[in-house]
């Protein structure tokens, strides 16, 4: 497999992943989704996220070279800034949480589309991040040399898995709000378009600005930490005596790492 096929084909997992996801309002139309299979998906998802930033982003960028100033120094000052990036994302964009009502400035939009806005602004930092990586390695990469390429791999690989569960809540929640299936599932398909653009973006910086390898990668870090700690987190957990969310994080989490570290 060549350098660019095995990008295309990261960029576009990730995509087709939130489209199978969403195609699931089809098979569950009838019958909403319950709160302990939504939460289910939403820890599965944040625990693969969080395992993403921490083995594919952060531990690359704290195990990089910089003349100038100690990495670990350029890694909290670029999850810092992702998470402000975020931050700002979340009060300037309109949008509605599934758990917690509306945040951004006001608008006149439909409660669907502020819910699609919301799934759609936190899929940028996964784009992103996967986008990154794969720059970063085709920057670096010698035919002697294919670990990073697989890692870059490994990250488009689990996004893509969190993504299914994703897809589902987002179709099936627009679904349970009065849309149809097909209005439904294309809304979580175009919430997932958003990722290979966004991955597309990042694959062209890292490779043209190698030497911001750190930064650019801590920075998806901090990007999707702040989505974690402030969107899914939350809605997983909801009712304390129940931990259904709980476990499903922890299982998300050891598989992304185990993908990670025992293939990149």
């Amino acid at each position: 497999m060549t350098p660019t096929v095995n990008a295309v084909i990261g960029l576009s997992i990730i995509f087709l992943a939130t489209a199978l996801g969403s195609a699931f309002v089809f098979f569950f139309a009838k019958k909403p989704i319950s709160e302990t299979v939504r939460k289910m998906f939403l820890g599965f998802a944040a625990g693969v996220m969080l395992a993403a930033s921490i083995f594919s982003l952060i531990v690359p960028s704290l195990e990089a070279e910089n003349p100038v100033m100690p990495t670990w120094i350029i890694v909290a000052v670029s999850v810092t800034a992702g998470a402000l990036f975020m931050w700002g994302i979340d009060k300037l964009v309109p949008h509605f949480h599934i758990e917690g009502g509306e945040e951004g400035l006001h608008s006149n939009i439909n409660k669907t589309a502020k819910m699609f806005l919301a799934v759609t602004i936190h899929n940028v930092p996964e784009g992103l991040s996967v986008g990154i990586a794969y720059g970063v390695a085709l920057a670096s990469w010698t035919a002697n040399q294919e670990a990073a390429l697989l890692g870059a791999l490994m990250l488009a690989i689990g996004i893509a898995i969190q993504n299914i569960p994703e897809g589902a809540v987002v179709s099936l929640s627009m679904r349970g709000e009065g849309a149809t299936s097909k209005k439904s599932f294309l809304f979580g398909v175009a919430s997932g378009a958003v990722e290979p653009l966004a991955g597309i973006v990042g694959l062209f910086l890292a490779m043209q600005l190698q030497a911001v390898m750190p930064f650019a990668l801590s920075f998806a870090a901090g990007c999707m930490l702040y989505v974690i700690a402030e969107e899914m987190i939350p809605d997983m957990t909801g009712d304390s005596t129940h931990h259904h969310g709980v476990w499903s994080f922890i299982a998300g989490f050891v598989l992304m790492m185990s993908l990670d570290v025992a293939l990149g």
